[in-house]
């Protein structure tokens, strides 16, 4: 069983994807980033100073014992508070749109770079025939 477990991870496709999948968790991590402290930003200067992230309404009562801000969507979700968290769900989209969109560019660039150069088929069948007739009427 070791044996046909080594065979497993030693396959070329279990690395490849090892690597992926760690190269992925990093690169989400950048578009987080991205996405969080510079674009969303952007879109909130735009739409006067708007902080998309704490953007929502109240689905239930407040704690009695709760002592933070009203507004604090953090503070609140962790107190248990239902709430209705648009501006975090509009980050998360805007997150997947960045990711997907840089994806498609790898990707597209992948398959420019690994084009199949083209090569000459050879002659064709009918090709082949007519010289072989050619040869036995000489």
């Amino acid at each position: 069983m070791i044996q046909e477990f080594k065979a497993f991870i030693s396959r070329g496709n279990v690395l490849d994807l090892a690597v992926a999948v760690i190269i992925g968790a990093a690169f989400g991590k950048i578009v987080t980033s991205l996405t969080e402290d510079l674009v969303m930003p952007l879109i909130g200067a735009i739409f006067g100073n708007v902080d998309f992230s704490s953007k929502f309404v109240l689905l239930g009562a407040v704690p009695a014992n709760y002592a933070g801000s009203l507004s604090d969507y953090a503070a609140l979700k962790a107190a248990g508070v239902p709430l209705f968290g648009y501006g975090a769900f509009l980050t998360a989209i805007i997150n997947f749109m960045i990711i997907a969109f840089a994806i498609f560019l790898v990707v597209k660039a992948a398959n420019k770079v690994q084009k199949p150069a083209e090569t000459s088929a050879g002659p064709t069948e009918v090709e082949l025939l007519t010289e072989i007739r050619d040869a036995l009427k000489k």
